[in-house]
C-alpha cells in the first residue's frame, strides 16, 4: 500500500492530500530514511512523522484498503511520542 494512503485510512493524517504534502516536505521516515508519497509500505515498518514540535513512531500492524474508525487505530502501534523544545 502507498504510504500516502495508509496514513489516510489509519487515521494518521486525516487527508491523503495533507499526507502527500507532508511527506514531500521531507517531515516522513519510513525505517528511518526519508519517505515519498509513493513508497509501498509493508507490515512491521517503523514510520517517524514529524509535526512541528512532536515527533511521532509508529510501527505498521496491518494494512487495510479501508477501516471504520474504531478499526483504524488498530492498524499501527505508537512506539515513542516526543516533543522537541
Amino acid at each position: 500500500m502507498r504510504l500516502d494512503k495508509y496514513l489516510k485510512v489509519s487515521r494518521l493524517i486525516k487527508r491523503r492530500t495533507l499526507a502527500k504534502d507532508v511527506s514531500d516536505q521531507g517531515k516522513i521516515e519510513v525505517n528511518g530514511k526519508v519517505a515519498k508519497p509513493s513508497l509501498m509500505v509493508k507490515v512491521g515498518d517503523l514510520l517517524t512523522l514529524h509535526f512541528g514540535s512532536r515527533v511521532l513512531k509508529a510501527r505498521i500492524l496491518r494494512l487495510e484498503p479501508s477501516a471504520r474508525r474504531d478499526e483504524a487505530q488498530e492498524m499501527y502501534e505508537i512506539v515513542e511520542e516526543a516533543k522537541i523544545l
